[in-house]
């Protein structure tokens, strides 16, 4: 390793970390440039559409939707979070998660080629699908589980995975999938939204891209949305680049200073969460009126085996199913520190029925519950009270 870490753009920012660096020192770390006195660690964001530019078009910053100082660190943040120790991984922004996820699909895909994405993936992925089978662009699905998407790897051009699954928390062997599809020619791309880079590290099971929505763990405020695409391949991350200028789909600076600064508490919320997750789990385990209950940080969840052997932590959500819509929303109404709404991965707990927006493969009374930073026994106290409170 050099002393220094390579931006996107060619420049020299802040000191590379080892790769065994801790994971709390490399989040509150990440992507800060060398320290200059009288600056502040982290600089403001900035805001430009244009940059001064004399003479030929050269250097890194040249106009506002191809490059942006404060982008620079962010990446520089997420690409050591996502490949440490790695100087071959380019990492990308973005103004969402779908906007990321939308990048290496038509990036990637044209007109004849064929594509493997999950059956019970993002919920959007069918609108995606149907837009890839617009263009011409092939589409098969399989479920997460059991790896069920080798059965329709031949012939594809790029295999989409979700890992976590969302919502049904399903886990599939990253490797094995990786190995199926290289053998194969195809690229790899993985969603990580759910574990987190602290959680899993798509890059180092092989696939070719990491792709998450830092709307949710990565920033964990639930204040904005980013996305982002961190890739080992110089030349399909050029493809992706090109996307992102062709489309404009930009992070705003602001957005991408608050997601920066956010990181740096990504460890101790990670961790907060992750441990009081479990906590949820194992009492939820132990209610009547709970079924389907999936947490793969459980040992007698059916994805711990797999999981444990690829992810470092296991997530901050928790699905399982109550017996009736009705009971669903009553236990929703009776929670006290439990915010009805979507998303996930923020400070404050949210839970939602997921049926009630149509698209998800889940029963009626399916929850999501994303496990916030609250205290503990706070919140395993209430979600005991609105179980209690709820009952017919």
């Amino acid at each position: 390793m050099s002393d220094s870490a390579t931006n996107n753009d060619g420049s020299t920012g802040s000191e590379a970390f080892a790769a065994d660096t801790g994971d709390g020192t490399r989040a509150v770390r990440a992507g800060l440039p060398e320290p200059v006195k009288h600056e502040p660690t982290l600089p403001g964001p900035v805001f430009a559409a244009h940059f001064h530019l004399p003479g030929d078009p050269t250097g890194p910053y040249t106009y506002g939707r191809d490059e942006n100082p404060t982008w620079t660190h962010l990446e520089q943040a997420i690409g050591e979070l996502e490949a440490p120790g790695r100087e071959d991984v380019q990492t990308l922004v973005f103004a969402s998660g779908m906007a990321a996820i939308s990048s290496v699909l038509f990036s990637q895909l044209q007109a004849g080629d064929t594509v493997v994405l999950p059956s019970d993936g993002y919920q959007v992925l069918p609108l995606v699908r149907a837009q890839l089978e617009a263009y011409g662009v092939q589409v098969r699905t399989a479920p997460t589980g059991g790896d069920a998407q080798l059965d329709v790897l031949d012939g594809a051009k790029l295999l989409w995975i979700e890992t976590p699954s969302n919502p049904g928390l399903d886990v599939c062997d990253v490797r094995r999938l990786v190995e199926a599809a290289h053998a194969r020619g195809a690229l790899v791309a993985v969603d990580n939204t759910l574990a987190t880079p602290l959680g899993q590290r798509p890059l180092e099971l092989g696939a070719d891209f990491s792709v998450a929505s830092g709307t949710k763990q990565l920033t964990g405020h639930g204040d904005i949305l980013l996305g982002y695409v961190a890739g080992r391949d110089a030349e399909a991350m050029t493809a992706v680049r090109r996307w992102r200028k062709i489309v404009g789909a930009i992070a705003g600076p602001m957005e991408a200073w608050l997601a920066h600064r956010s990181i740096s508490t990504l460890q101790l919320r990670v961790e907060r969460q992750n441990a009081t997750a479990l906590k949820v789990a194992e009492l939820l385990r132990e209610r009547p009126e709970v079924t389907g209950l999936r947490y793969p940080g459980l040992p007698d969840d059916p994805s711990h085996k797999i999981a444990s052997q690829q992810m470092r932590r296991y997530g901050c959500v928790v699905s399982f199913t109550l017996p009736t819509r009705a009971r669903a929303d009553r236990f929703l109404d009776a929670l006290r520190l439990v915010d009805d709404a979507t998303s996930f991965g923020g400070v404050r707990s949210t839970a939602e029925r997921r049926g009630r927006w149509g698209g998800d493969a889940v029963p009626e009374g399916f929850v999501r519950l994303s496990v916030g930073a609250e205290d503990p026994d706070d919140l395993v106290a209430d979600l005991l009270r609105a179980l209690e409170e709820s009952a017919d």
